[in-house]
């Protein structure tokens, strides 16, 4: 029982340790900013030091918070519509080897268009409101995401479809029982992809045009030369993505425990 306490203290101790070291480096280099800024008197309005962008983080906090529920409420919503429009597809896809043929190219293709090209055209269709932020994110997070499910269905094996059919199974048995399951572990790496993408998506819509959000937080930042507004806006919409990230895995983590390696 020692033994098997030692190694669990000993991994314990290793992820620790290694969560410590990208902390550290970005202490490091917080430091290093800082120092530099004041050694080589960088004016604020150009890189302010990492403390001044804390303290406007905390005076023009409710600011951010007021525009960051618009992005949030943004970028969620799209990434659910994202995924279920990709899911379906892929199931869609995986049905019949001419849909896929007919299909799988375009969705390729479609990744040849840069959404910048494409938010001026959702806004003038669908105005300045949500719907136009919306479906930018969920363009953004649909190609991740239908890709890797797509490809999951393709990567079942083989000889357990062979055992689930000379049982008699069904098509819809099979997709529940076997190809579903063996699809999460891919549908969770691009749902982990969309997510740090979906935060991204709401910005580039909000930047380009409307009345609230940390996109537009981005725009006015910039227009009045507060650019250690700007730099704290940016650390709000890091945050941001990485909670929907870390929401994601956890998501994972519950619904493949199979798959957990700790």
């Amino acid at each position: 029982m020692k033994r098997f306490a030692n190694i669990g203290s000993l991994k314990w101790i290793s992820r620790w340790f290694n969560g410590l070291l990208p902390v550290s480096v970005v202490l490091m280099a917080l430091v290093v900013w800082e120092i530099s800024v004041y050694l080589f008197k960088v004016p604020a309005w150009i890189l302010p030091a990492p403390t001044k962008v804390f303290v406007t983080l905390i005076q023009d906090g409710p600011l951010i918070m007021y525009h960051s529920l618009t992005t949030i409420k943004e970028s969620v919503t799209g990434l659910l519509l994202a995924t279920g429009t990709a899911v379906t597809l892929a199931v869609v896809m995986d049905s019949s080897r001419w849909v896929r043929k007919a299909f799988y190219p375009l969705l390729i293709t479609s990744q040849t268009i840069p959404i910048i090209a494409l938010a001026p055209l959702f806004l003038i269709w669908f105005g300045y409101g949500m719907l136009p932020k919306v479906l930018i994110v969920a363009l953004v997070c649909f190609f991740p995401i239908a890709v890797n499910v797509s490809d999951g269905f393709r990567e079942v094996n083989p000889e357990m479809m062979k055992l689930m059919k000379a049982n008699g199974a069904k098509g819809r048995h099979i997709f529940w029982k076997v190809k579903l399951p063996s699809s999460l572990p891919f549908f969770f790496s691009g749902m982990r992809i969309a997510a740090t993408y979906s935060v991204m998506g709401a910005v580039i819509g909000e930047w380009l045009g409307g009345s609230r959000g940390l996109g537009i937080q981005l725009v006015r930042a910039a227009q009045s030369y507060r650019t250690d507004l700007l730099f704290a806006v940016i650390v709000v919409i890091v945050l941001l993505s990485l909670l929907v990230f870390f929401i994601v895995e956890m998501l994972s983590r519950v619904m493949m425990p199979w798959n957990n390696q700790s």
